[in-house]
């Protein structure tokens, strides 16, 4: 019997209610207990690796003895590294900084900055952890004066950092840094301007973090049964061909884009093979053909809504859009249906269905702007073709109507690299910013993503799985998690 990949969401919930931001002795008790188990049965991850680690070592004594304020601005490209973070700022970042012969003033924290939409798919689990662990909710696509004001007391009061990812969401690629937008600079740059006027002399830092993740000789048992599951799912199940890895890539990432071009009524733009690849430089049709697809399904999700077009930027239309949705299936200000009559009700569940079916193709939209990148050799890195299997699933999984929450293939085990980037000092460009505002932001944007970029190449010439690194390089004393010990 036929069943939908997707079950449809047709009954519209009241208000979820998040706690009030803490720091509960208790979470942090069953963090520090459970937390472990966590990382490796969900993440799979044996073993943690700090590089650079002399940058958070002196970022956090510095935070935590009052000389300074810090960003903590990390990459957010697989959806586990706030929680590898936390663990590891909580439970490991104290005893590292030892083997520098750096003390802290306080036990370290780290107060995480999220959005709403965070809580409500993430269950009573995420509503109970984050707002425990003194992490702090925004809006991300509308105003919210009070989410702001409470990111800038953080920041003005101290002494624990403020961790916020720069790219605004899972950017889905390690090895690249396809956008970043401005709101942590801003953010920066108005909590420095702040304690300037009010003559506090502390700085204000961003401190660029960058996790990658590795994997041994399972991760290509886990990249084979991935890709025969992708295969399987886009009707290539039942050939046993030896075609070239890079072949099996390009033959399932076409068909499922065949198949949302059927489904969006577009003709194939580009060559008449449709096999050229932006791997040479070129824009193929292939990212043309994606573009189409994007610009329908945005649309699409638009005139299901009702709403007009927001701006001209494609990533604001995904995040209106995607508001908008949440706001009609978990109903703002709403916190019972009790009371209400029964049309109203089957209004609200009618508005509900519409909801979800539009989101289905704001989050093909959401993938799909990050998924143009080349298809990788067989002579690929291990972890950049699992990435990359990773995303061709997530390309099908999108198409098949699911989200995020659908996209998770764990593989067991891997190994995590934690690289830092010396930080940014924004007070010690004021004077640029008073200037120039527009100006002063775009330059320690571009500040922060060449960090970024240097993260990702040290990375890549490091290698951690197997205990082994190039000769001109020594692993830094830091082990967040012994292998054996986390089994």
């Amino acid at each position: 019997m036929y069943r939908p990949y997707i079950k449809p969401v047709a009954e519209a919930s009241p208000d979820v209610k998040v706690p009030k931001s803490r720091r509960s002795k208790f979470v942090l008790l069953v963090c520090r207990i459970l937390g472990r188990i966590y990382l490796f049965f969900f993440l799979g991850v044996v073993r943690i690796v700090l590089r650079k680690g002399e940058h958070i070592a002196g970022a956090y004594k510095r935070a935590l003895a009052g000389d300074s304020r810090c960003i903590i601005a990390f990459r957010h490209p697989n959806g586990g590294e706030p929680q590898l973070l936390m663990w590891f700022i909580l439970f490991k970042l104290r005893a590292m900084a030892r083997k520098f012969r750096i003390r802290f003033a306080k036990q370290p924290h780290v107060s995480f900055v999220y959005g709403y939409e965070v809580v409500r798919w993430g269950g009573v689990i995420a509503r109970w952890v984050m707002p425990g662990l003194g992490s702090l909710p925004v809006h991300h696509a509308k105003v919210d004066s009070d989410g702001m004001a409470r990111i800038f007391k953080a920041i003005s009061e101290g002494p624990y950092p403020l961790a916020i990812a720069p790219e605004g969401q899972v950017s889905y690629t390690t090895e690249a840094v396809p956008r970043l937008e401005q709101g942590t600079v801003r953010i920066g740059f108005k909590a420095a301007d702040r304690l300037y006027r009010e003559g506090k002399t502390c700085p204000v830092e961003i401190l660029p973090v960058s996790i990658h993740f590795r994997y041994g000789r399972m991760g290509q048992w886990s990249l084979n049964k991935l890709l025969r599951k992708i295969e399987k799912y886009t009707g290539f199940g039942g050939l046993r061909d030896k075609a070239p890895f890079s072949e099996r890539l390009r033959r399932a990432r076409d068909r499922i884009l065949e198949h949302n071009e059927k489904r969006y009524r577009l003709s194939p733009q580009g060559s008449a093979d449709g096999n050229q690849d932006s791997a040479s430089g070129n824009r193929g049709s292939f990212d043309e053909r994606i573009d189409a697809i994007m610009d329908a399904a945005l649309d699409r999700a638009e005139k299901i809504l009702g709403i007009k077009t927001k701006g001209n930027d494609l990533m604001e239309r995904v995040y209106h859009i995607r508001q908008i949705c949440w706001d009609r299936m978990i109903i703002p200000g709403i916190t019972s249906f009790k009371g209400r009559s029964l049309m109203e009700r089957a209004v609200a569940d009618l508005n509900c269905g519409e909801a979800w079916y539009a989101s289905r193709h704001m989050e093909l939209v959401d993938f799909c702007w990050y998924f143009r990148i080349p298809i990788p050799e067989e002579t690929a890195p291990l972890y950049i073709k699992l990435e990359y299997v990773q995303n061709l699933w997530d390309f099908a999984n999108r198409s098949m109507g699911g989200a995020y929450s659908n996209r998770v293939f764990n593989v067991h085990p891997k190994r995590v690299l934690i690289q830092v980037a010396p930080v940014i000092n924004l007070s010690a460009r004021l004077k640029e910013y008073h200037e120039n505002k527009k100006e002063a932001i775009k330059a320690v944007m571009e500040d922060l993503k060449n960090s970024f970029l240097d993260c990702i190449q040290e990375a890549a010439e490091y290698q951690i799985w197997g205990g082994l690194c190039p000769a001109s390089q020594k692993p830094l004393p830091s082990d967040g998690i012994n292998s054996s010990r986390a089994v």
